[in-house]
């Protein structure tokens, strides 16, 4: 977004008046795209958006300098809401609280864009029952070298899953490279459950895809496949829901899609410029989705007969943390996804035989949630590398620390 200051536009929306302020601001230089038109696209959505995040505690993930700059996670809800944006209180693993922004209406919808949202960020829980998901997520995510086919495949094995236990899963583009495949439940099991119903989702679409998918938690063991992501549904976490504007240069849109349409479509096609056409003509293909309430009871039987999943071994460090089976290297721990690309280009250059024989798997860039914003961590696999080639661990390209500066409660002389 541009520093440029316009003169706020007040919208009336449903009975409420809701202020946009720097309407004119680009948003997306390469479409040409406001914050405007970022709201006005919403309310040509509404319905369909408020379906995905309607009457759930949200997590604002607010883009305030623009799409090329890291966002900011805000999960409580600034003081001066307005009466229409109700709210709830949730508690977290870690012994902390926030009251977080439920939004019910188009007026909401809105409002969140003009606090510099883009993409809405709900739990899988309604604000009425903070502890009983009614939404069971599945997050397919590509590692590098997967081509859309791939993904496609795994969408169509993890539907056979969920018809065999007597679910419906409803699938969408994640907006960025992957796909997600929505499952309404019964809001009767807690977060554990839930997740464990998931895992075992994850670990039988591997079974019966191996090489195509895998339940492999490490990064780093999962080779050119497709990772059916479990832990979407731990608590605490969030993903963008159905119509959410991903923060790319085109505008891309997470957009929900036919069955039929799955092997045919293609995510760049879903646009902030074509998606409300598109809306208009078909209308939201997500829209049974309430009616389509399952039991976890299917999944939970399966969880059973596969017994417990197989942990990764853990110790080898003097903390006792977690010691990897692969020979990985680490590159640099940056602020900013272009400084984490620039170390690793640094890092192949430093090492150009090495770096010819990675494969694109071997590459990681994990993005990592510190206390508002996300950092970066760059890893090397050298599974690919004969032993005797491998260069052993470096002082770090760059060591950005996270944490640098914050206080945590409970310190000492506090």
């Amino acid at each position: 977004m541009t520093p440029a200051k316009s003169e706020a536009e007040i919208l009336e929306i449903d009975g409420h008046e809701v202020r946009i302020s720097s309407p004119t601001k680009m948003v997306f230089p390469e479409p040409g795209l406001t914050k405007l038109d970022v709201v006005r696209y919403y309310l040509s959505v509404a319905d369909g958006a408020l379906r995905g995040a309607g009457g759930r505690p949200m997590v604002l993930k607010r883009f305030p300098k623009g799409i090329d700059a890291e966002p900011f996670f805000q999960k409580r809800v600034p003081e001066n809401h307005p009466e229409f944006i109700d709210t709830a209180t949730l508690h977290y693993a870690r012994g902390t609280s926030a009251e977080e922004a439920v939004i019910r209406d188009a007026a909401g919808l809105a409002w969140v864009v003009n606090l510099g949202c883009l993409d809405l960020n709900p739990h899988p829980v309604r604000a009425e029952d903070l502890d009983r998901p009614d939404e069971l997520r599945i997050d397919l995510d590509p590692m590098p070298g997967v081509d859309w086919s791939q993904i496609v495949d795994v969408a169509f094995v993890a539907r056979e899953v969920l018809d065999d236990v007597g679910l419906v899963g409803w699938p969408k583009t994640s907006g960025s490279r992957g796909m997600h495949i929505l499952v309404r439940i019964a809001p009767q099991w807690d977060y554990k459950q839930v997740r464990l119903a998931a895992e075992t989702l994850a670990r039988e679409v591997e079974n019966r895809a191996p090489g195509l998918a895998t339940a492999r938690w490490w990064k780093e063991e999962r080779g050119e496949s497709v990772f059916v992501d479990f832990n979407q549904n731990a608590k605490d976490r969030t993903v963008a829901s159905a119509y959410s504007i991903r923060p790319l240069p085109d505008a891309r849109v997470s957009t929900p899609l036919d069955w039929d349409e799955v092997r045919d479509r293609r995510p760049e096609e879903f646009t902030v410029l074509t998606v409300p056409s598109r809306y208009a003509e078909l209308g939201d293909p997500h829209a049974g989705i309430d009616d389509a309430v399952g039991t976890l009871d299917g999944l939970l039987r399966l969880a059973e007969e596969l017994g417990p999943a197989e942990k990764p071994p853990r110790g080898g460090t003097a903390d006792g943390r977690r010691q990897s089976t692969m020979p990985l290297i680490e590159v640099a721990r940056t602020k900013t996804k272009p400084e984490s690309v620039a170390a690793l280009d640094e890092w192949k250059q430093r090492h150009p035989t090495v770096a010819e024989q990675l494969h694109p798997a071997d590459v990681l860039i994990d993005g990592m949630r510190g206390s508002s914003s996300l950092w970066y961590r760059v890893r090397v696999n050298l599974q690919h590398v004969p032993e005797a080639e491998r260069p052993s661990q470096e002082e770090l390209i760059a060591d950005y620390d996270p944490w640098e500066g914050k206080v945590w409660p409970g310190a000492p002389g506090r």
